[in-house]
């Protein structure tokens, strides 16, 4: 396995195919992290709840966008334009949780307290990333997604705590989103985004023992 650490100074040096993984890599990061708010913004910011649940979707939105701005200038500093990404419509998205659109409450809530959790999955195996410029921009981007996980799993517990009918509501969006979640999951273990073998991420179990949790305390 490939452990040496690699700096930018020296990065032209690399091996071609460690160039080609970690510009794939960096595409797919920067489309899911802007992929969010192409998802919600339109539809759950004008008709949040309240005026501080607006806030949050606005902060959220605006921390996304700040992800993306991050790995897009790692993925530019290695001669990897990803800015394509910002025009793409939603069907074009690397992952397909990131595809359609989220127009209810209740699905927003369940992303964040599933989608963003494999978010974060993924930032963790960052971390020890070969190329050291990729994890030095993690800590404030994984203190951020942690803040949007805890929402999520909150809100998520607090709607379905609404009432049988809206617990049904609740329910069926955590189906809807743990489905995508795995697929998400499953897709980003992989470098290249065009693989649609199946096979099982580390992610994974974690998920359905959350999913599975979740169920028997909110639901």
């Amino acid at each position: 396995m490939f452990r040496d650490k690699i700096e930018l100074k020296g990065f032209d040096k690399t091996d071609a195919e460690y160039k080609d993984l970690l510009g794939r890599v960096l595409a797919i990061q920067a489309d899911c992290e802007i992929g969010g708010p192409y998802l919600y913004v339109k539809d759950m910011l004008p008709t949040a709840p309240t005026k501080m649940d607006q806030l949050i979707v606005a902060r959220t939105a605006a921390e996304e966008i700040d992800h993306f701005r991050k790995v897009a200038r790692v993925a530019r500093d290695i001669g990897v334009d990803v800015s394509y990404v910002l025009s793409w419509p939603n069907e074009k998205r690397y992952l397909e949780a990131f595809r359609g659109l989220i127009n209810t409450w209740g699905d927003y809530a369940v992303f964040g307290f599933l989608i963003e959790r494999v978010g974060l999955y993924q930032l963790e195996e960052f971390s020890d990333c070969t190329y050291v410029a990729l994890p030095q921009i993690l800590p404030e981007i994984i203190k951020e997604e942690l803040g949007h996980i805890g929402f999520g799993t909150n809100k998520t517990a607090e709607l379905a705590a609404k009432g049988d009918e809206q617990k049904e509501k609740v329910q069926s969006a955590v189906n809807f989103w743990y489905i995508k979640a795995l697929t998400c999951s499953a897709t980003r273990s992989r470098s290249d985004p065009s693989d649609s073998s199946t096979g099982e991420s580390n992610a994974e179990p974690t998920l359905r023992r959350g999913k599975s949790t979740f169920e028997r305390s909110a639901l």
